[in-house]
């Protein structure tokens, strides 16, 4: 920021030029001012304001977020706990973004994503299958547990037989 430039104009821009690349947390916007050396009483001056225009709603980030990813990619509760936190969303704002993801919401992802990739998988001998299965789950962020049922299930294994050679 140069010295004859109004903080407050250049924080406004900032968060401007953020909010058209995409939604964005307030964490994200604050930090964004730190990097173009905006003193932080003017950036949560700035925005304060945006929250009160609701352009700044962390909460409507959080639930779009988990909407999408969920959906989109079959992130487990887990990851798109970490991801928004990641983004600094407040922990109770994740836990309400998250209530719209249940348990039988996260099974049906899970088996979902690893119906997905059976097909690719087909050339290789059920225990590798099984292995590469239930690591993309855990990548996902899925417990070892579910990874393991879903991948049965999927894979057409009767439950506690034994998948390893």
């Amino acid at each position: 920021m140069s010295a004859d430039a109004d903080p407050d104009e250049v924080a406004r821009l900032i968060v401007l030029r953020q909010l058209t690349q995409g939604p964005r947390t307030r964490a994200q916007l604050a930090e964004a001012c730190a990097k173009r050396s905006v003193p932080p009483q003017v950036s949560d001056r700035v925005l304060d304001r945006f929250t009160e225009l609701g352009l700044i709603d962390d909460a409507s980030f959080a639930q779009a977020w988990v909407q999408s990813r969920h959906a989109g990619k079959g992130l487990s509760r887990k990851a798109l706990r970490f991801e928004l936190r990641r983004r600094g969303v407040a922990d109770d704002v994740i836990d309400g973004a998250l209530e719209q993801v249940g348990g039988d919401d996260e099974r049906a992802a899970a088996t979902a994503l690893v119906r997905s990739r059976v097909a690719g998988l087909a050339r290789y001998d059920r225990a590798t299958q099984t292995r590469r299965l239930q690591g993309l789950l855990a990548r996902r962020g899925y417990s070892a547990g579910l990874a393991a049922a879903v991948v049965r299930e999927v894979l057409g294994d009767p439950v506690g037989q034994d998948v390893w050679p």
